[in-house]
């Protein structure tokens, strides 16, 4: 089946992404509540939503979301209705974390005793950067577009080689501790440690292809880490600007260097760090210029990445 001829659900913003990228954008029919990128796919029929507010503050989500958990129900809903009415060729979700976004369980339980119509579900799984390739690749191959997944796949490499290979020769290496989630503290896992590395920083917690850890703020204070990046799933720049104070009013914030020397930097990680897309290089990028400012220039300042306020402007 060629790709002109598909009808496709994607019921995640980083498959949204992927199946844009791979010049599928017109054979999209349904999108999950919180796809937004590319311009043009929120005008899609909507076929997801969440248990949660997240209006809540960062700890009362956090609650919540764990209250939902214990209870063995799913977080996210399907609309199955909606599903069957849009009937797709190919519904693409993943089974990389239940908390983030709809899972593959809920699909299959959505689809359910389907009659008379048969639709191919892609999964994603994604841990490290060569997943993510490797979903591209498998979403292109189901959507018959193969080749264009090899030449996206090639391209984004590309970037990624080119910025690594600078970065490596740089002599000075920061020492990083990127945050995921602000309280209780989250350290960045999965793709980003590699992101961090090829960006010429240190990573100091998370490990690469695994999930994201909690952690202590003894721990932070411990590691002392040159520079914070701050990049809470699901939040962009205003968001996460407001949630800042679960950091700032904790004792040991004001004693971290990065702290003293002006080196927080709060990132749009909604739509860069925590999609598991082509954006992905993107947040390379970021990272880049903001480990070596004197070497990397991007453009992103403003739009997907700021400086937090130092103590000196926090205490005025």
């Amino acid at each position: 089946m060629i790709g002109s001829a598909l009808k496709v659900v994607s019921l995640l913003p980083s498959t949204t992404e992927i199946a844009c990228i791979l010049g599928l954008q017109s054979q999209l029919v349904g999108r999950s509540h919180e796809c937004d990128f590319p311009p043009g796919v929120e005008a899609l029929p909507v076929c997801t939503s969440a248990k949660i507010d997240s209006s809540l503050s960062s700890l009362e989500i956090d609650q919540q979301v764990k209250t939902i958990l214990e209870q063995g129900i799913s977080i996210y809903g399907v609309h199955a209705d909606l599903l069957r009415q849009l009937q797709p060729d190919i519904v693409l979700t993943q089974a990389q974390c239940e908390v983030c976004a709809v899972s593959l369980k809920d699909v299959e339980a959505a689809m359910c005793g389907w009659l008379g119509h048969q639709a191919k579900i892609v999964s994603c799984s994604p841990m490290r950067l060569q997943d993510i390739w490797e979903d591209i690749r498998a979403v292109a191959a189901a959507c018959g577009v193969a080749d264009t997944g090899d030449q996206v796949v090639a391209t984004l490499q590309e970037r990624v080689c080119t910025i690594s290979q600078q970065a490596a020769l740089l002599p000075n290496k920061p020492k990083i501790a990127c945050i995921e989630w602000l309280e209780p503290l989250m350290s960045a896992g999965n793709w980003v440690p590699e992101l961090v590395t090829m960006a010429g920083g240190v990573n100091l917690f998370g490990a690469a292809g695994e999930h994201s850890p909690w952690f202590s703020w003894e721990e932070l204070q411990a590691a002392d880490p040159d520079m914070l990046v701050i990049l809470p799933c699901g939040f962009g720049l205003e968001r996460t600007r407001l949630e800042m104070r679960a950091l700032t009013e904790h004792p040991v914030w004001h004693q971290l260097r990065a702290v003293q020397n002006g080196e927080v930097y709060i990132t749009d990680g909604n739509q860069y760090f925590n999609r598991p897309g082509p954006r992905l290089v993107e947040s390379l990028e970021i990272l880049a210029e903001l480990f070596h400012p004197n070497r990397f220039n991007f453009g992103h300042a403003g739009e997907a990445w700021e400086r937090f306020p130092a103590v000196s402007s926090l205490i005025l």
